[in-house]
């Protein structure tokens, strides 16, 4: 059958701009051109401008690195200051790049990416800028002593705009993977070859290390610089989830046989290898979701002996993992709360002792890790759904002292933080969160639903600024559910909704949506659902699948066209996770539950925002675009808003993330608070 809008994945076809600019008018009309969406998008941009939030560091030694936005600075500033400096209340910022100056002086829209510093001289750093917010960058080299970058002619490394893999090997050495030409890219778009690239030579000169196969996501190459350690070494990524990691020995790349869906990591001598399926190396099974230990020198010599750091249960499951310079920490997960252990190797094993508490309701991250130059240091974040950020400092055998401590940017008076569990279509209990104030108990109340359920990603609590300011303090009720596909229980609870069983993850969130109506925490017509990316895929089924169960809907920067998502820019590194629609056993299960290939127009829709960015690289604006259009042509209640930069997070600065925000939640007003719901 001919898709009729298939035109409008041309992404900068002017026609195509005309149809988004004209959209994106009513858009502006309907629900931005009010004084409660100016009072709120005003609040949410002094919330992101604020100069007292928390500037988060990355610790690189002796130095903390910071990228900071604020009012004066809209694309941000790159800087870095000392432990020490950092820990009183006025730092001492050595402002390395500002953005905003550098994007006027080259005439460019550039949206900071990141940096990868050359460690341990920490002179030089290659600089990830994007435009208008892509996934692919143009990588410079940056002296951080003069201040400037270094010119392709003055021997700087540099490389023209491409999703590229760029990293220090030494000095005058990097491993690179991009666009070198033609076939040099995988079906994903991702570096097909890795290569060894010399100071002052030609990037068509750099010696080639490895090709990769073109139906791979990509290919990437890298340096362990730990002392006495050194490693080169090599990722294969086969598809999403699975891989090969291989080591440099004698100038060959020498595989580590341990399971392509395994995460491996090593430190020193010590392979640590995480299951998501059961292995069985010797005579012994191990679990999905264990972390196993062994003497890498003794693996590689074809010893397969381990020692169990950790077994999952059904409640609990590892979250991450990370060294200090003598301790591996572990972070878990027991029904989506933290809990933080320390593990010890020693001459009779290891030794395990609770790190630290993470209050109930709440999460606990671990991070600024070194164990490079950083001892047995590191720092905590904590935060909750009603309770700002605080960030801890501490070592392993010291208590954590308080470094900074966010501002609160809603007023949390009474309002309380439940779980419950929802039984899913299998039987299966679904955690999820209710944030409501307390008085609201008992009566049903305007709600949001968020959900994502992909890619083993763990949704977990955290400080809701925009949602308390927007929708909490105005009386009503956020929640997040905690579906299959993500990784809240581990391996199994991601691979549960994998391909063919795509729909757990859908099941899972009617499921939640129904108890809450259950539970007399909402009705119907005031549930509300949002969800972006993977999670836009969610809120398109449940569109086109469960519309009686919500009165609005939110899709962000979606998937919706399973037909055609593995055509369209990194569409195909995503084939592990749905299927590929080619194999007609396996377009036979995502037929069913394709949005673009599903509307009915027997059946009523809740009205629904779409949003999308021109400048997504990763899911292409033509999935919100075309669903829109078809939509439309049903005479149904949709809106359709394209920011025409911002990449695939929406938004490229501070000031189109504060008008996003308050977009959703006018629309959210409008449509469960007040009724409006009519075009």
């Amino acid at each position: 059958m001919t898709d009729p809008y298939l035109w409008l994945e041309d992404v900068t076809d002017e026609a195509a701009l005309d149809w988004a600019r004209a959209r994106n008018e009513v858009v502006q009309q309907r629900f931005a051109a009010t004084d409660r969406f100016a009072e709120l998008e005003r609040r949410v941009l002094a919330m992101l401008d604020d100069d007292t939030k928390i500037a988060y560091p990355g610790r690189r030694g002796p130095w903390l690195y910071n990228f900071w936005r604020d009012a004066q600075h809209q694309r941000g500033l790159w800087r870095r200051t000392t432990f020490e400096s950092y820990a009183t209340d006025d730092p001492e910022w050595d402002v390395l790049i500002d953005v905003d100056a550098l994007a006027e002086a080259d005439g460019e829209n550039w949206v900071w990416s990141g940096a990868a510093v050359l460690r341990p001289s920490q002179e030089r750093a290659i600089i990830h800028l994007s435009r208008g917010g892509a996934d692919a960058t143009v990588e410079r080299e940056f002296d951080l002593t003069t201040r400037t970058f270094i010119a392709p002619e003055d021997g700087g490394f540099y490389l023209p705009e491409a999703k590229s893999r760029i990293g220090w090997i030494d000095a005058d050495t990097v491993y690179v993977g991009t666009d070198f030409g033609p076939g040099s890219l995988t079906e994903s778009g991702y570096p097909r070859i890795a290569k060894r690239w010399r100071r002052g030579t030609e990037l068509s000169a750099a010696e080639t290390v490895y090709e990769g196969k073109p139906g791979d996501v990509s290919i990437g190459a890298g340096y362990d610089r730990h002392p006495g350690y050194e490693r080169h070494y090599l990722h294969r990524s086969t598809d999403f989830f699975n891989s090969e990691v291989s080591l440099l020995d004698d100038g060959a790349w020498r595989l580590i046989e341990t399971p392509t869906d395994a995460d491996v990591d090593w430190y020193r001598d010590w392979l640590l290898v995480r299951l998501k399926t059961a292995w069985t190396p010797g005579e012994t099974t191990y679990l999905p979701g264990s972390l196993l230990v062994t003497d890498l020198n003794d693996f590689l010599a074809g010893a397969r002996e381990f020692e169990v750091l950790f077994t999952p249960d059904p409640h609990t499951s590892l979250e991450a993992w990370g060294w200090t310079e003598n301790h591996l920490i572990l972070t878990t997960l027991r029904d989506v709360q933290t809990g933080l252990r320390v593990l010890t190797p020693g001459p009779d094993g290891w030794t395990s002792a609770e790190l630290a508490d993470s209050p109930a309701m709440s999460s606990t991250s671990v991070n600024n890790l070194d164990p490079l130059d950083g001892g047995d240091e590191f720092m905590l974040t904590t935060t909750g759904f009603t309770t700002p950020t605080t960030l801890l400092s501490s070592a392993v055998g010291e208590s954590a002292t308080v470094l900074k401590q966010a501002p609160a940017y809603f007023d949390a008076t009474g309002i309380e933080t439940e779980q419950f569990f929802a039984t899913s279509d299998d039987g299966t209990a679904v955690p999820y969160f209710v944030i409501r104030h307390r008085d609201r108990r008992g009566t049903p109340s305007p709600t949001i639903m968020n959900g994502y359920g992909g890619f083993e990603v763990s949704r977990t609590p955290a400080y809701l600024g925009s949602a308390g300011m927007a929708w909490l303090e105005r009386g009503g009720t956020y929640v997040m559910a905690n579906i299959r596909g993500g990784g809240e229980y581990g391996p199994e609870w991601h691979t549960a909704a994998l391909k063919e069983h795509r729909h757990r993850a859908f099941e899972d969130f009617a499921a939640v949506a129904r108890d809450l109506v259950t539970r007399g925490i909402t009705t119907p017509d005031r549930l509300g659902a949002i969800g972006g990316s993977n999670g836009g895929l969610l809120m398109g089924v449940m569109l086109t699948r469960y519309p009686e169960l919500f009165g609005a809907i939110v899709c962000q920067v979606p998937l919706l066209d399973m037909r055609r998502y593995h055509l369209l820019l990194a569409g195909a590194s995503w084939v592990a996770e749905y299927g590929d629609p080619d194999k007609p056993e396996e377009w036979a299960y995502i037929s069913e539950y394709s949005p673009y290939q599903n509307t009915d127009t027997g059946k009523q829709y809740p009205p629904i925002l779409l949003a999308t960015s021109t400048r997504d690289d990763r899911v292409h604006p033509g999935h919100a675009r075309k669903m829109a259009a078809l939509l439309e042509s049903q005479d149904r209640t949709v809106w359709y808003y394209e920011n025409i930069e911002g990449g695939h997070g929406g938004a490229a600065d501070n000031k189109q993330s504060a008008y996003l925000s308050a977009l959703v939640y006018e629309f959210f007003t409008q449509m469960l608070m007040e009724g409006r719901r009519s075009a």
